[in-house]
């Protein structure tokens, strides 16, 4: 089985999900995706990097459109996730949700997250469900300067699950969530690479 990886992840950044990768024969490979930030290599894959290969010449982002019809875009943490669908990526996520639904690609959003404790007494629990991210608590909701919060308009897990429920309704991708370490399987199944 051989895994293309997005380019523009950070490679330092996935070390749980490479060990898992290497440790279950599955090669990943990096080429520029137009959509998410990983696809399984199929006939179509291959074909179209095999036709690059014989022209001797790197396969470009747009070169991968019409050759998958699923990919799975990795968030970090739950922040990231506000990042892109709240804050300031929102625009370039809300485009890459929409090519990827003009291209009949189904899109998951997969969110590693843990549970965590802030200033020892607010807990924050593991997301395992769309459906559990509004008991998701923003640590920004939680910094002081001045004595006064220092982030008043944090986004709130109640307004997050909205968003991301509109997202999902408007554009037909899926938000999932696991933990760090069970990210490089939950990827593979998403993929329909194999079982959990």
């Amino acid at each position: 089985m051989i895994l293309i990886e997005d380019v523009n992840n950070k490679s330092n950044k996935h070390t749980l999900k490479n060990a898992y990768w290497k440790s279950q024969g599955i090669e990943v490979v990096r080429h520029p995706l137009p959509v998410g930030d990983y696809i399984l290599v199929d006939e179509k894959v291959a074909e179209m990097l095999e036709r690059k290969e014989k022209r001797g010449i790197p396969p470009k982002k747009m070169d991968f459109l019409g050759t998958y019809d699923v990919v799975c875009d990795s968030k970090a943490d739950i922040s990231e996730l506000v990042n892109n669908v709240c804050g300031k990526s929102h625009d370039r996520f809300r485009d890459e949700c929409i090519l990827a639904q003009n291209n009949g690609i189904k899109l998951y959003i997969l969110v590693e997250n843990e549970s965590f404790t802030i200033k020892g007494n607010v807990e924050s629990p593991y997301i395992s469900k769309l459906d559990d991210l509004h008991k998701w608590v923003n640590p920004r909701l939680w910094i002081r300067k001045n004595g006064k919060q220092a982030y008043p308009r944090a986004t709130r897990g109640i307004t997050l699950q909205k968003c991301c429920k509109t997202l999902e309704k408007k554009y037909g991708c899926e938000f999932v969530f696991c933990t760090p370490k069970d990210a490089g399987t939950k990827i593979i199944k998403l993929l329909g690479g194999q079982d959990e």
